[in-house]
């Protein structure tokens, strides 16, 4: 099943990989790593660039990253109002810092950090900023380019620990999950001004 997908898209060469990585971005859960993505389609064809490869999965990540974060604030509703305060206030603070999102975003893109806690809770701000997709961009080019390159050297390991990957993939989620719901019941108020780490009460949603 998965090989055929990768046959299927692999036919239309860079566009259908542009194509698998939107989709796969703008999923919140359920879905693989976008680097093994673009390293099995290396793996299978080894005449594609690797700097274009990165370029173009960066470009379909970043695309799929915008409607996640979209999809994301249409959920704010549904945020108790302490929490929605509580985001609105480091969202204040990273627009006071010149490359706050900018800089954000180049970490979750540049390292292996679940990226779609970063936009889910970037929509669940209602964040507006260039450098949100700029600082996204850049830093996933950088790491796809080191993952394709190094490819088995870094896919193999990886596999290997989770030979149920949908059991790994249900974790790697959870875990985001999990961090979603720490990140929104940080008190940031009291993080920022007085450098002390205190939780609000963890009632995330409100129906």
């Amino acid at each position: 099943m998965v090989l055929d997908i990768f046959e299927i898209f692999g036919e239309f060469s860079y566009f259908g990989i542009f194509l698998i990585l939107i989709g796969i971005n703008a999923s919140p859960i359920l879905m693989p790593p976008s680097w093994i993505v673009l390293t099995s389609f290396y793996l299978l064809d080894p005449t594609l660039n690797i700097v274009l490869l990165a370029i173009v999965g960066a470009t379909g990540a970043t695309i799929g990253r915008f409607f996640l974060k979209r999809i994301s604030g249409l959920f704010r509703k549904f945020v108790g109002e302490e929490q929605k305060s509580n985001l609105d206030i480091i969202g204040s603070y990273l627009n006071k810092k010149k490359y706050g999102y900018l800089i954000a975003s180049f970490l979750f893109g540049a390292t292996p950090l679940p990226s779609n806690i970063l936009f889910i809770t970037y929509g669940l701000m209602r964040a507006k900023s260039v450098g949100i997709y700029a600082g996204f961009w850049i830093g996933r080019t950088i790491s796809y380019v080191v993952m394709i390159y190094f490819g088995n050297t870094v896919l193999t390991p990886f596999l290997e620990m989770f030979e149920d990957r949908l059991t790994g993939i249900l974790l790697i989620d959870g875990i985001g999950i999990a961090l979603i719901i720490l990140f929104a019941c940080v008190n940031w108020t009291v993080l920022l001004t007085q450098r002390k780490i205190k939780f609000v009460k963890p009632k995330i949603w409100r129906f």
